[in-house]
């Protein structure tokens, strides 16, 4: 997010609809809206071959590095996941790391390490993260040593990762899939004293997998993306017995780790965290409770909810791998579209809150405009639309309603991630996502509606 105009005052929108406005929003964006400020990856023609390769590698914590950003341990182990495309002249890549967020000085850095070792072009290499809340966050390098290290070990897996993908690649085929998994809840809960964080059965939620496949021409596969919305926070803040906070990859790396065994290893499995905003694992080991009073409270199962995260991660790997296999892959090594679009749109912001309690009244105190990056990546049949705030339900159903692509991946957390961007609902409710953000009501429908715009303009 690109902040501008700070001390302008700006407008919060009034509007209270939910699917609907966001629907019509960008039904008339797609007509209405101008793509005169985007930039875009030049497109491959018909008679290009699509080439994939994969890497990945892990981001070693050696003992000395640790306890780092009060983990003292590691449960399992965080990646560097590198997806390379080839098409024809063009060259894009998309990094996916088992973190929180990222900082921009490693991003940087990232970026650096991999046109270096692949040739690809700093704007076309896409970075994001699969939003697991047990991993250190990334700090700038000049706070402290530690931090510094921590960087210089993800730039190394990074290193690692990308010769992986730029040795592996080869022609490829792609092809495209969807199931159902009922492994998130929506978040959002109506407590006594407001709305609050637990297990809001009654929310919106997407249940949806997307799945992408990447096959070479002999029909191995090169890479399986899982697209799926969820915060990978089962074992967020979970302190154990033994007083220990374990570094883990969480709800997507255990999903991912199912689906790369059950490929032994041979394919790179990748999870795009989809609209996450308002959606937390069905089942967590530190969780919320409210009685029948509408009074809440947090439990921790400690070293119990290991459990939790293994029976959880292995019915998302397990959906995904089950659609994974019904997928046909086609293109022969050519005739798919390869192209990576960039824009941005100007939305209004407010002082972002740091909630710690449900609240009945709230001030969103005006603080500008901003400018919100947009990517998307289309292939083939399959479009891939990512922004930087994690995005809540009804916001990516929208986009995916008026998507002219029959396959479409909503994907936040991109570029490190930028908090929450609720839907116009949340702030009338005053929900954890509303005042946990720097963007003022109206500004996910903003958004939405570009998306919509863009979308169109690539399908012609």
């Amino acid at each position: 997010m690109v902040p501008k105009n700070e001390n302008e005052s700006t407008r919060l929108g009034s509007a209270l609809h939910r699917r609907s406005f966001l629907n019509g929003s960008i039904a008339a964006a797609v007509t209405a809206t101008s793509l005169g400020g985007a930039t875009a990856a030049q497109a491959a023609g018909a008679g290009a071959v699509l080439k994939a390769g994969a890497g990945r590698a892990v981001i070693d914590f050696p003992s000395s590095l640790l306890p780092l950003d009060g983990f003292t341990t590691v449960h399992d182990d965080l990646y560097v996941r590198i997806l390379l495309l080839e098409n024809g002249s063009r060259r894009v890549a998309l990094a996916v790391l088992d973190l929180t967020s990222i900082s921009a000085e490693a991003i940087a850095a990232m970026r650096t390490t991999i046109a270096k070792a692949s040739g690809v072009a700093t704007a076309d290499i896409v970075v994001t993260v699969t939003h697991t809340f047990s991993a250190p966050h990334v700090q700038a390098t000049s706070s402290s040593t530690a931090a510094a290290q921590y960087v210089q070990q993800i730039t190394k897996a990074t290193a690692t990762a990308i010769a992986a993908a730029v040795k592996g690649l080869r022609s490829a085929r792609v092809g495209f899939g969807t199931g159902t998994c009922d492994v998130n809840v929506n978040r959002d809960v109506l407590t006594a004293d407001g709305w609050w964080l637990g297990t809001g059965e009654a929310g919106s939620s997407d249940k949806s997998v997307g799945v992408t496949r990447l096959d070479d021409l002999d029909g191995n596969p090169i890479a399986v993306l899982i697209n799926y919305s969820v915060q990978s926070s089962v074992m967020m803040e979970s302190v154990m017995t033994s007083g220990d906070l374990p570094i883990t990859a969480d709800l997507a790396g255990a999903a991912v780790r199912h689906v790369e065994e059950q490929y032994d290893g041979d394919a790179v499995g990748f999870f795009l965290v989809g609209s996450c905003g308002d959606q937390s694992p069905a089942f967590r080991s530190k969780r919320y409770t409210i009685d029948k009073d509408k009074k809440w409270a947090q439990v921790d199962a400690q070293d119990a909810g290991w459990l939790l995260l293994t029976v959880q991660g292995e019915r998302l790997g397990t959906e995904a791998v089950r659609v994974s296999e019904t997928i046909k892959t086609s293109g022969g090594g050519s005739g798919s579209t390869m192209r990576l679009l960039t824009d941005t749109v100007t939305v209004d912001t407010m002082a972002m809150g740091h909630p710690t309690g449900p609240a009945k009244t709230y001030d969103f105190t005006p603080t500008g405009t901003a400018d919100v990056p947009i990517w998307i990546l289309q292939l083939g049949n399959g479009a891939f639309v990512g922004v930087e705030p994690e995005l809540s339900t009804d916001t990516a159903l929208a986009i995916k309603k008026h998507s002219p692509f029959p396959h479409t991946a909503v994907m936040s957390m991109l570029e490190g991630g930028s908090k929450n961007m609720a839907e116009a609902q949340s702030y009338a409710r005053i929900t954890y996502e509303a005042m946990d953000s720097s963007y003022a009501q109206g500004s996910a429908e903003t958004v939405a509606a570009k998306i919509g715009a863009m979308l169109h303009s690539l399908r012609g």
